[in-house]
């Protein structure tokens, strides 16, 4: 790999052992992928993925800490994903004793470390940092050093940033020292499309169930889809901004998208347009009967295929101020239509700290409460990693903890059905 005086200085130990080893963690990551030299970060902030204290990170722990003691620091403030816990989210006493004695024991000790380490405030906990609440939004070709693997999506697609699908730990080490690979969704031929995209729906496709069937089609490669702007339109207003998290959350987990281009909406494509698209790209049509084929195939894995859900989720990645209003507004109208009051399934709304003090401001915060959903800065997936939780019927809308826990998956409108105790 080609460094700069610079690197080399640091790699040969000029500012200190530790962060000489930093260095050489983050070149052979590069080596790994063919980077043939390190560009600087240029954002403002960082965000890492690493945000739960589980008793078995036993090395992250003593890593951080030789960072702090040597004063190998982040040189940028940094975000974090959401906590694993809120006690205000529904649990048993079993569930709670392995919560805070087996999983997460050493969650006020690792944010102490992340306090440390410089993160942005105390409650800068969120998978989506780069909502204007929370104040972690890089600007177009920022370079960054994220892993969060939905967070990276978005600021690749929408934002028009530069971040490749890093690992955690790795986001940090790139943030401690400077620098990142220069491969991959960093460079131009990089974010090239391999796949067309054309949806040719009789209506507006669910977010998380159009992103999951792309993802598992394209896997980690770069789609340019056509056709959704026909429902989303050419602006990047708060709509439409809502819609693509929960999109690129799902083409992240249901395969391994870092970057998408929607034809006359995201940045580089109202740019370029279709010089996007590589030579000899491959076409993947998506129609009604395509999206249904995918979501009947999801797999069932509950005990009892047919048990009454315990629990319902709404908001990996968290829910935006937009959701939550209109969510709102949406099961009022359930209920009343339903006949009744409160929703006759625990559910919960998860939701950046920021994002729900900016809610609680709102006459919508008072009226949610009273129909009974709960609002939570909880990470649901973190939740649902307790195994006596994972053995619960829990439901969703969220493809991304489909994809990772036993929760199984809804569309909107069926979730509201159920929450609300409506007619299907």
């Amino acid at each position: 790999m080609i460094l700069t005086d610079e690197q080399k200085a640091i790699l040969n130990g000029e500012k200190g052992e530790t962060l000489s080893k930093v260095l050489q963690t983050v070149i052979r990551y590069g080596e790994l992928f063919g980077a043939e030299k390190l560009v600087p970060i240029t954002s403002e902030y960082n965000h890492l993925v690493t945000s739960f204290g589980l008793k078995a990170l036993g090395p992250v722990y003593d890593l951080m800490n030789q960072l702090i003691e040597a004063g190998a620091v982040s040189g940028q403030k940094f975000s974090v994903d959401p906590r694993p816990l809120d006690p205000n989210v529904p649990k048993n006493f079993l569930q709670d004793f392995i919560f805070k004695n087996f999983m997460y024991s050493k969650q006020d000790f690792y944010e102490d470390q992340l306090n440390k380490l410089g993160l942005m405030d105390k409650d800068a906990f969120s998978c989506t940092c780069y909502m204007d609440a929370v104040g972690n939004k890089p600007k177009k070709g920022d370079v960054l050093s994220w892993a969060e693997s939905s967070a990276v999506v978005y600021a690749n697609s929408v934002l028009g940033a530069r971040c490749n699908r890093n690992s955690g730990i790795i986001d940090i080490m790139g943030s401690v020292v400077g620098y990142v690979p220069y491969f991959g969704l960093l460079t131009d031929e990089g974010r090239k499309a391999t796949w067309v995209i054309e949806i040719k729906t009789t209506k507006k496709p669910e977010a998380q169930l159009l992103g999951s069937a792309i993802g598992m089609k394209v896997m980690e490669a770069v789609p340019y889809v056509k056709g959704l702007d026909k429902w989303l339109g050419n602006e990047l207003d708060d709509a439409a901004c809502t819609y693509l998290k929960d999109f690129g959350a799902a083409t992240a987990s249901n395969g391994a998208v870092g970057l998408y281009h929607i034809d006359g909406l995201t940045p580089e494509a109202k740019e370029c347009g279709e010089s996007l698209i590589a030579e000899n790209a491959k076409v993947y049509v998506i129609d009604d009967a395509e999206l249904q084929r995918v979501y009947d195939n999801y797999p069932i894995i509950w005990k009892n295929p047919n048990a009454k859900p315990k629990l319902c989720f709404m908001g990996c990645p968290h829910m935006s101020l937009e959701q939550l209003k209109s969510w709102t507004d949406k099961v009022e109208a359930g209920l009343k239509e339903a006949g009744n009051a409160k929703v006759v399934i625990p559910t919960v709304f998860t939701a950046a700290p920021a994002v729900i003090k900016e809610f609680e401001k709102t006459p919508y915060a008072a009226r949610l409460k009273a129909t009974g959903v709960i609002v939570s800065y909880i990470c649901p997936l973190m939740y649902m990693n307790n195994p006596l939780c994972g053995k619960m019927p829990v439901i969703t809308s969220s493809n991304k903890l489909r994809t990772y826990t036993t929760a199984r998956y809804y569309t909107d409108d069926e979730i509201l059905v159920q929450i609300t105790g409506g007619k299907k």
